[in-house]
């Protein structure tokens, strides 16, 4: 077989993953016999003599002085890959979701709560980034006079997000000076991405008269601060209290690693910026594929979801030792969920 493991190989390996899932206790091969003795067949010495085979293939280990065995990330790996079965949402965990999340909310809020019901329902930290808008095409740009010599730009996309910068100038500026440059700068922009914009932007103002106001050297010197949105809360997390209750996190020192983590937002969202650029449907990292090794116990699930051209990411974090088949679904129906929601208000709004 392709993948170097016949089928006896295989189920053993599937029942040492999902029993090691289940019961969070290092699986041996009387209780596999046992357990699975109407599907398998097998002696428990047979048995034994395969995970043998698979421990040296690198797909399971020995941890301690223990008489069973668990997965390696390689093992979980080749259950990803090839021998996990996804469950469906249950009624219950849509309803829960549907019933918690209201449309109708601001979009920082909407996601914020989507944090709290995933991590209520998966047990796991729940993480939902606000959308990325450097990816959204620009629909206009307009110029207000505040107070004095501050000016606010607002920066609408076509996805329907808005962003607005507040900016001092050297003196005050006449409204009609400010809607003239708002035209000059649409013209110029407009239906272009805001990553296009940063990178041209000097070179598409290079010919532009500024010998009145100073505003097009004004916006030149602030390209990264106008072009380079920061979401409005970078980060939401859920799931908190329900993670430390993992198994996992009775040892002390692992349940100062997850406290650490929980309370580090800037590196979370640091893993995951690594991220972002993926295909459609979850991308799933497992212990030692994690590039940073402070990340190596744990498991992560992300996959986008988009608000017109724009996306965000929304996913989990848990130990190695998760319920895959039921959570890769989960993290997939709450960003179609999410997206669903945020297209209807969008329609409504527009």
């Amino acid at each position: 077989m392709t993948d170097g493991l016949n089928d006896r190989e295989r189920t053993v390996l599937h029942y040492v993953v999902h029993d090691f899932i289940e019961t969070a206790t290092p699986i041996g091969s009387r209780y596999i016999s046992k357990r699975h003795e109407d599907v398998l067949g097998l002696s428990s010495a047979t048995i034994r003599n395969i995970m043998s085979d698979l421990e040296y293939l690198g797909y399971i280990g020995h941890p301690h002085t223990s008489a069973g065995r668990v997965p390696t990330d390689q093992g979980y790996r080749f259950y990803l890959n090839s021998l996990m079965k996804p469950e469906e949402i249950s009624t219950e965990d849509q309803r829960a979701i549907h019933e918690n999340l209201d449309e109708k909310a601001d979009m920082e809020t909407l996601l914020r709560e989507t944090s709290r019901v995933l991590g209520k329902i998966s047990h796991q930290l729940c993480i939902v980034t606000s959308p990325e808008l450097s990816s959204g095409t620009l629909e206009r740009l307009e110029l207000l006079p505040i107070t004095g010599n501050r000016i606010l730009v607002v920066i609408s996309i076509k996805s329907g997000l808005i962003r607005t910068i507040m900016m001092e100038v050297a003196s005050e500026i006449a409204r009609d000076k400010l809607d003239e440059l708002g035209r000059f700068l649409n013209e110029r922009l407009s239906g272009l991405t805001i990553q296009h914009i940063r990178e041209t932007f000097v070179e598409r103002m290079k010919d532009a008269a500024d010998e009145q106001t100073g505003l097009i050297r004004l916006f030149i010197d602030s390209v990264d601060k106008l072009f380079l949105p920061q979401r409005p809360e970078k980060l939401h997390i859920g799931g908190a209290e329900k993670i430390i209750e993992q198994p996992e996190f009775m040892n002390p020192r692992e349940f100062r690693s997850i406290i650490e983590l929980i309370n580090n937002e800037e590196y979370i969202i640091h893993v995951l910026q690594k991220r972002e650029e993926q295909l459609a449907g979850a991308q799933v990292t497992v212990g030692s594929e994690n590039e940073d090794e402070r990340m190596r116990p744990y498991s992560v699930i992300t996959t986008n979801y988009s608000v017109g051209d724009v996306t965000g990411s929304v996913g989990v974090i848990g130990p190695t030792r998760m319920h895959y088949n039921k959570m890769i679904p989960l993290v997939d129906y709450v960003a179609q969920t999410i997206t669903a929601m945020l297209s209807i208000r969008k329609q409504a709004d527009g």
